[in-house]
């Protein structure tokens, strides 16, 4: 009864039938990219919303498509509808956007009704992404960090850290220099690109041992301050 009255009131070819299996591709899909996505995205944290989110969208999209159909009023009023939504979140990551277009191609492949396609589509893809993860492909071989070292005001900092940042960066270069606590201390900023397998603690004692064993902050892109007092 329930599949003659959507047949009744969207067309032959929009069946419950059809609609279920459309849904139910589009849910699995999503999950193989979802997981994909946390697979590559471990080491670097990811968000839980975001990684729900590349489930929903391919459903979504593909629940349009399928009401959408053939008919073109219903197109421009589905498109009226949706442009009342403002997306007001802050840019995400480029990769994070990738996933956003695969998941929206997936919910179009399979709303049009080619599922075949879209498994085909997302098993290439999905593979694609796990072998680069896995081979560490574009990933930079040194970290790029910054330090910023706290130094008494009696202490001249000139070059006073440079073989220090020899010995355990392929690069620095100093980005700022501030007063802190009414002029008794200065604060140096630094950004440096670390060699690889360095024994971060080691290069920090040293650093220690330069400033008067103030604070130093080593901070790494994505993670929160590392404070060593």
């Amino acid at each position: 009864m329930l599949e003659t009255i959507i047949a009744s009131t969207t067309g032959e070819s929009f069946t419950l039938t059809n609609a279920l299996l459309v849904i139910i591709s589009s849910i699995v899909l999503g999950l193989a990219i979802s997981l994909v996505y946390m697979k590559t995205n471990k080491k670097s944290g990811y968000s839980s919303g975001f990684s729900i989110t590349l489930i929903m969208l391919p459903v979504i999209i593909s629940i349009i498509i399928l009401l959408v159909g053939n008919n073109v009023a219903r197109a421009f009023s589905l498109a009226g509808a949706f442009s009342i939504i403002r997306f007001r979140s802050a840019p995400g990551d480029p990769k994070d956007i990738s996933y956003v277009f695969f998941t929206l191609a997936v919910g179009l492949t399979c709303g049009m009704g080619y599922i075949g396609y879209g498994i085909i589509f997302t098993t290439i893809l999905c593979a694609v992404m796990l072998i680069l993860d896995a081979t560490k492909f574009a990933m930079p071989k040194t970290k790029t960090m910054q330090l910023k070292i706290t130094v008494p005001e009696d202490l001249n900092f000139e070059g006073i850290f440079e073989d220090i940042l020899v010995e355990y960066t392929n690069a620095w270069n100093i980005e700022k220099v501030k007063t802190r606590d009414f002029g008794a201390l200065f604060e140096l900023t630094y950004v440096i690109h670390m060699k690889p397998n360095v024994d971060q603690k080691k290069f920090i004692d040293e650093l220690r041992c330069r400033n008067g064993n103030l604070n130093i902050t080593l901070t790494l892109s994505g993670f929160e301050e590392k404070v060593y007092n």
